[in-house]
């Protein structure tokens, strides 16, 4: 996608140089947009422990993609180290980073799984490089089929209505979630490119605002039209007949269809149900949990800092500054995330084409998921 112009992905693998200096991972500092662009090196295992703890990055497959890259980097550490144990203590530790966004978990488990049929650890690193740098170019082609699936829902709103297509968006499911494209924006890109016309609803998304700095940056640098909105004003416009779609993203989904997504989310599929408006969910199949049998509330739900809730950060003298926003011994409650039962989701947009949020229509798709399972001890 682009910036100013320019198009990026929202990371990049450096190899080793010549004369030794190390491989690492450039990202995009999200904790600086929309106000300054900056980029940062990621050398370790433990500054990918702590840039995704910190939200120096975020979305579920980009979370996922670089905490395969802090395998590589345990590998790495494992050999210079002469420790095996390091991988396995330092791929704990990444899953851990973000609990919610199954991506992690998911990828880490199936690179352990791999490296663990390789002898040297140096065997292990090359295993773990070569599969962290594929899933990027997967990721890729991930988004651009969910964008070419999704297509199809907006094309056929578009047939029947004058106007712009409305789509009410929450959080931050673009490229900057991704490597490229995007799960819920994918759709919105494509259409922008074919011709039809787009306006997005943005829910600014508190307590960290990744809608207002977030989504409406990226939008606004692809030449997208979008108005930005506070998280209540979504139901009001729905009743108002100003929204014709509403499409998310996810941080986990079931394979009942259950989608456990940034808090907030829930509440605008209840609206979108009352008011008899689409609501469908963008996701790579990367991003189901390959736990046939979990239930919604076996989730784990991560609780974030209060200082979240409390504080907002904005940009004063022109340096990005914290602000308290409510009495200084306020007791806060910061949920992340909330699930979305099925029943309130009228389909999912996968790289394999749409399915129902049910059992059966996603299996369909990903009849793997039903036996896929990684042993986290190897």
């Amino acid at each position: 996608m682009l910036i100013s112009g320019n198009h990026y992905q929202s990371i990049k693998y450096v190899p080793r140089s010549q004369d030794g200096y190390g491989q690492h991972v450039i990202i995009l500092d999200q904790r600086c947009l929309p106000f300054q662009v900056k980029f940062e090196k990621l050398y370790s295992s433990e500054d990918v422990i702590q840039a995704i703890s910190e939200m120096h990055l975020r979305g579920a497959p980009l979370i996922g993609i670089t905490a395969a890259f802090g395998v590589v980097f345990a590998c790495s550490e494992a050999i210079k180290s002469q420790e095996a144990s390091v991988i396995k203590e330092q791929a704990k530790k990444i899953i851990s980073a973000r609990p919610t966004a199954v991506n992690t978990e998911n990828l880490i488990n199936y690179i352990m799984q791999k490296i663990s049929k390789v002898d040297t650890l140096e065997k292990k690193e090359k295993t773990a490089l070569h599969l962290a740098k594929k899933l990027i170019e997967e990721d890729i082609e991930a988004c651009r089929m969910i964008g070419k699936h999704g297509l199809d829902i907006i094309r056929t709103i578009s047939e029947t209505k004058a106007g712009p297509v409305n789509i009410l968006t929450h959080c931050n499911a673009g490229w900057l979630a991704c490597v490229d494209y995007g799960t819920a924006t994918s759709p919105i890109y494509l259409a922008n490119k074919e011709g039809i016309k787009i306006h997005v609803w943005v829910d600014e998304t508190r307590p960290r605002n990744q809608g207002s700095r977030l989504t409406v940056w990226e939008l606004t640098e692809n030449g997208i039209n979008n108005t930005l909105i506070t998280d209540n004003a979504g139901g009001y416009l729905m009743q108002k007949g100003m929204v014709d779609l509403v499409l998310v993203g996810s941080d986990r989904t079931t394979i009942t269809g259950n989608v456990a997504n940034k808090i907030g989310t829930y509440l605008k599929a209840l609206a979108a149900k009352d008011n008899n408006i689409p609501f469908w969910v963008a996701l790579p199949g990367t991003t189901f949990d390959n736990d046939s049998d979990l239930k919604p509330e076996k989730i784990k739900i991560e609780e974030r800092s209060s200082n979240e809730v409390s504080h907002v950060e904005g940009l004063i003298d022109n340096q990005i500054r914290s602000v308290l926003i409510s009495c200084d011994k306020v007791v806060c409650s910061n949920p992340s995330f909330d699930i979305t039962p099925s029943r309130l989701v009228t389909g999912l947009i996968t790289e394999r084409g749409l399915c129902k949020a049910s059992k059966q229509s996603i299996l369909k798709l990903f009849p793997e998921k039903i036996t896929q399972k990684y042993d986290n001890e190897k």
